[in-house]
């Protein structure tokens, strides 16, 4: 076996899918999902054949000639980042590159939440969705699941009448199930019968266009949405306050699509609709192409929540477009949008919106060179993760450093130059998935003489922080981390110096004071600008995260509060590690594996592995 990506059971001599249809029954009741799969593969092919599983019952493999079954073996062990391998012998008197695999998935599929009608916004209802990036599209249905394989797609979703579905795909009809449509007359256990119940609805989907498995997204429930420009809706669960205050904190998705069409060529996608999530959503948004999925937490009420929303915006020509080949190079994917997020903003909300967003990056990359310390290997670009698990090593580091190379890039050779180059880009990788050495030889020869100018080899595979990166300048930067350095001299910032200030003012205030202080400096910050009670979780969560480092015990009721309203890892993360590192502290130890213990079911199943990676090495 010559496998093709760490994570992935793939082998890179077999041919990869071009084309998936799935028929899918949801049960709710047993948060379940019965499927058939038809999978295409690209060219005929005999002998064995590698796909992931994880979490998945295979029932059968058919022949998509006869129906007869095809021999296929499961591995005996799962492997515990990779899951288990499904082996199918298509066989050499009907040469296959097509066939049949019928399944079910299992209450603890990583990439489903469940959620009952009590953790949802409108407590009537039951919903479900999806979050398969970066490996679990595997526990969904059996796939090639490395974005090396990209794939079109169709889907008909067997769904309660009362509810209703929304793909990453363009949703085709809405109607009542039709006996033996799709592939459903191959479900298994009796669910053929029940597909066309008077209680059902079938909704259909088709993905025209070639994405990576980890972009294949759904979700189910009592939807509504707003009409918010001629490309863009905005769907949420049916709740008017909801529907209304994210319409108003999205009404400037147009311009930012226009400015990105500008920067960097058509949109491909054809819509660009926002579904906003329950709480427990563990991501601040995930770019699934026609309908990119968001936490409730950025809906901030002044507009700046529609920066989450350029950066999933902006990965649709950088990481739905051009795909990294692995997650070894996921840079290519985040360091790109990151850098395109930040265009876009400065192009729609300014030049000082984006430096902030650009310090608070900086502060935070460098934040990650301390986290990884002890191993150095994950603040490389190009990095080695086999044996590891992406989820355990995500990070800032491709994000920012990636984000700092494609800067320095521009900063030598001028921002017109750079323009045209990312252009370029876009037009000749679209639709593939590529490597680090792939966009090192296209940058080489389309900028002649630039590995003089710039050490390439210590961008991508050194580690740390280049000397060369740069921290970002501007009147309004430069008074904020200085009001931060003045704190450490014992003085506050006036009412009159930070009345203008939004949520990304306090964050960069707050991320570049001493991590810790006395608890008397916390008590009187809060006491002056309330910010245990802000609204925006960026500065609620950093200040909260100063007040545990710290020992104030006064903010701890709102720590546990916090913990259990939202799921989203940019918040669990710093605030569980903040209570558990460390020698001693042990009510903080307690505390934390309370409201874990008492939480975690409404955490999404990513999250719980996140907390508990943290629990291992702290505990």
């Amino acid at each position: 076996m010559a496998p093709l990506d760490p994570h992935s059971f793939t082998d890179s001599h077999h041919p990869l899918t071009t084309d998936i249809s799935l028929s899918l029954y949801l049960d709710f009741p047993s948060a379940t999902i019965h499927g058939v799969a038809f999978f295409i593969l690209k060219s005929p092919h005999v002998g064995q054949l590698s796909f992931d599983t994880r979490s998945l019952s295979i029932h059968q493999v058919l022949s998509p000639i006869t129906l007869s079954p095809l021999p296929f073996s499961l591995s005996s062990s799962p492997d515990p980042i990779k899951g288990t391998q499904l082996s199918i012998s298509l066989p050499g008197d009907d040469v296959l590159s097509s066939f049949f695999i019928v399944f079910s998935t299992s209450p603890s599929s990583s990439a489903l939440q469940w959620l009952s009608p009590p953790q949802t916004f409108n407590k009537k209802h039951p919903f479900v969705y999806t979050q398969c990036q970066c490996i679990h599209a595997r526990s969904i249905f059996p796939c090639q699941d490395t974005p090396a394989a990209r794939i079109r797609y169709s889907a008909l979703l067997n769904v309660p009448r009362e509810l209703s579905a929304v793909m990453s795909a363009r949703h085709v009809d809405r109607s009542s199930p039709v006996s033996a449509e799709g592939h459903s007359h191959l479900l298994p256990g009796g669910f053929n019968s029940l597909w066309c119940s008077e209680t059902r609805v079938v909704e259909e989907f088709q993905m025209n266009q070639p994405i990576p498995p980890y972009l294949f997204a759904f979700a189910v429930g009592e939807l509504g949405f707003r009409e918010v420009g001629p490309r863009t809706r905005v769907y949420s669960e049916a709740v008017n306050s909801v529907l209304d205050a994210a319409a108003k904190e999205f009404a400037g998705t147009e311009e930012m699509i226009r400015q990105g069409e500008k920067l960097f060529g058509d949109y491909d996608w054809e819509r660009f609709d926002l579904l906003v999530l329950p709480p427990s959503f563990p991501y601040g948004g995930m770019e699934n192409p026609r309908m990119v999925f968001l936490t409730p937490t950025v809906i901030k009420g002044d507009a700046s929540g529609a920066q989450v929303v350029a950066h999933e915006l902006a990965h649709s020509w950088t990481g739905n477009l051009i795909t990294n080949m692995n997650n070894e190079h996921f840079w290519l994917n985040e360091g790109f949008t990151t850098y395109a997020e930040r265009r876009i903003v400065e192009a729609v909300q300014g030049e000082d919106r984006a430096i902030l967003n650009t310090g608070i990056g900086w502060k935070g990359l460098n934040e990650e060179m301390e986290r990884f310390k002890d191993n150095l290997e994950f603040t490389k670009l190009k990095n080695n993760q086999e044996g590891v698990d992406p989820d355990a090593v995500y990070s800032e580091v491709p994000y920012e450093k990636g984000f700092q190379f494609l800067w320095r890039i521009e900063r030598q050779i001028g921002r017109p130059a750079f323009d045209e180059f990312i252009k370029k880009y876009i037009a000749t990788f679209k639709f593939k998935s590529i490597d680090t050495h792939t966009f090192l030889k296209f940058l080489k020869a389309n900028v002649p003489g630039i590995e003089k100018e710039i050490d390439l080899v210590l961008w991508t595979e050194g580690t740390g922080i280049p000397p060369d990166a740069y921290e970002p300048v501007s009147n309004l930067y430069t008074k904020i981390v200085s009001l931060a350095n003045e704190f450490k001299l014992g003085r506050m910032p006036r009412e009159d110096e930070v009345a203008d200030w939004r949520g990304q003012e306090w964050e960069l205030y707050l991320e570049n004071l001493p991590k810790v202080i006395e608890a008397s400096q916390v008590l009187a910050l809060d006491e002056r600008y309330r910010l245990s009670e802000s609204k925006d979780y960026e500065v609620k969560v950093a200040f909260l995260q100063l007040a545990i480092m710290s020992q104030c015990r006064n903010f701890y009721g709102e720590v546990e509060k916090t913990l259990k309203e939202v799921g989203r890892m940019k918040y669990l993360r710093p605030l569980y590690r903040a209570l558990v590192q460390g020698k001693g502290k042990e009510e903080d130890k307690i505390l934390a594996k309370r409201v874990f213990s008492e939480a975690r079911e409404c955490y999404h199943p990513i999250a719980r592995g996140v907390v508990e990676s943290i629990f291992a090495k702290h505990l």
